[in-house]
């Protein structure tokens, strides 16, 4: 397998999910009310005399070209990650005879089906959150599914190598945590919650304001609705919130605690894995704060998601060299 298609693969990835926040944070996530072209193209239209007024789903739309670049940028780069994932795929079918792995780059082509399936409901379904987060989480899946790959890869490891350290259950546990973290992010997000709490520690003054948690996560609420800016109360956004600050807490204990223990482990990989877990942590808590003392600054706020991507790798990270901690010599 080709390393350096594997490290294009995984940058193009991680360029897709910080596009991705980037297109949904300046509410760009309907630029184009259609899939997989906009207005019908394959690119922006350069005038709106160019639409077919005709079509009721564009003339209910009026032509934004900013927005639409932003959306439209975003599917190039996730149709040419789709691409990339595809002949991964096609050359582990080949070496399949040499060892090679097989399962995973079929089950990555499978997620990028279904993460297109998820963009193209994304719009079709007018910004549903449940389907924006899912989105959100299936493009975090496949960035670490090819990181997962790439130091199988790299270390040559199989199943037999499996060596798991004592740590090895903190850092599963310390993953389960920071992607339920990420889901709690993209439901605030999803949801316009993010500047309901304008101060901090508090929210809007109280340790405990009102909050309506069953309104706020409820994950389904029918058709037809158009959920760009957010159809929640205040009560439930202030919900979603709050759940959102309450993780961030008990993710900065928990994997903090993780971090600490792998630092002080014998093995260099898990050492330094934990040393980059710790810094990692602590900049994400640090974007997190800032978001609401700035009020969500658009740098702010995608830098705030990419790091979480990052966050997520290196809790894989972690967990593989806790997996394979005997094995590994280099």
């Amino acid at each position: 397998m080709n390393l350096g298609l594997l490290r294009l693969t995984i940058v193009l990835a991680f360029t897709v999910v910080v596009l991705g926040a980037y297109t949904r944070l300046s509410d760009a996530g309907l630029g184009c009310p259609d899939w997989p072209g906009c207005y019908g193209k394959i690119s922006v239209p350069d005038n709106p005399d160019h639409i077919d007024k005709s079509n009721e789903v564009y003339a209910s739309r009026p032509l934004e070209r900013a927005k639409a670049w932003k959306e439209m940028i975003h599917r190039y780069a996730a149709g040419t990650l789709g691409f990339l994932i595809v002949i991964l795929a096609v050359l582990s079918w080949k070496n399949r005879g040499r060892g090679g792995p097989l399962i995973l780059p079929v089950f990555l082509v499978v997620l990028v089906i279904i993460q297109a399936l998820l963009g193209m409901w994304t719009v079709t379904l007018l910004l549903k959150p449940i389907i924006v987060m899912g989105h959100l989480l299936g493009g975090m899946t496949i960035l670490l599914l090819l990181m997962w790959f790439y130091l199988k890869q790299r270390h040559r490891v199989t199943r037999a190598d499996v060596r798991p350290s004592p740590l090895h259950a903190w850092a599963i546990l310390c993953l389960a945590v920071v992607f339920m973290q990420i889901s709690l992010g993209g439901w605030t997000s999803a949801n316009y919650a993010a500047l309901i709490c304008p101060d901090f520690p508090v929210c809007q003054g109280q340790w405990w304001p009102a909050m309506d948690f069953r309104d706020g996560f409820l994950p389904w609420r029918g058709l037809g609705t158009n959920y760009e800016f957010g159809v929640l109360g205040p009560q439930a956004r202030t919900a979603i919130h709050v759940s959102h600050r309450i993780g961030a807490v008990l993710t900065l204990i928990i994997v903090g605690i993780t971090a600490i223990k792998a630092m002080l482990a014998p093995e260099w990989k898990i050492k330094s894995a934990g040393i980059v877990l710790l810094l990692v942590l602590i900049t994400q808590f640090s974007l997190g704060v800032a978001n609401v003392l700035l009020t969500l600054p658009i740098g702010v706020a995608v830098t705030h998601n990419g790091v979480a991507a990052l966050l997520l790798v290196c809790t894989g990270m972690l967990l593989f060299h806790t997996r394979y901690s005997t094995t590994i010599r280099s």
